[in-house]
């Protein structure tokens, strides 16, 4: 008989992933200018977010058309609202253009 892996319990890196990119606007998590900006767990590394003892930053790549300081604004909300006891720092590194839609 095989043997059955435990079920993986969500890191908050992976909630706080799941959060921004619900955020309309953020098109994707950024590792920063020399892939800093990361969490790094058991096998695997989450880019766009370091978790610290009292804060959390979150960097993003946001859509073109998006309104930068207000996509900021609600990444860093949505953060809170779930890690009310961190300050959450939010830095857009990069903007994105939206991909075309497959009609011609």
């Amino acid at each position: 008989m095989g043997s059955v892996e435990p079920a993986e319990q969500a890191e908050p890196v992976d909630t706080i992933d799941k959060i921004v990119r619900a955020v309309p606007g953020v098109a994707d998590l950024h590792s920063g200018m020399f892939g800093e900006i990361a969490t790094h767990l058991a096998g695997r590394k989450v880019a766009g977010v370091r978790i610290g003892d009292d804060a959390i930053d979150v960097h993003i790549t946001a859509w073109t058309g998006t309104p930068v300081r207000d996509t900021a604004a609600a990444v860093r909300a949505a953060v809170v609202a779930e890690f009310p006891d961190f300050a959450v720092d939010v830095t857009v590194e990069a903007v994105a253009l939206k991909p075309q839609s497959g009609t011609d």
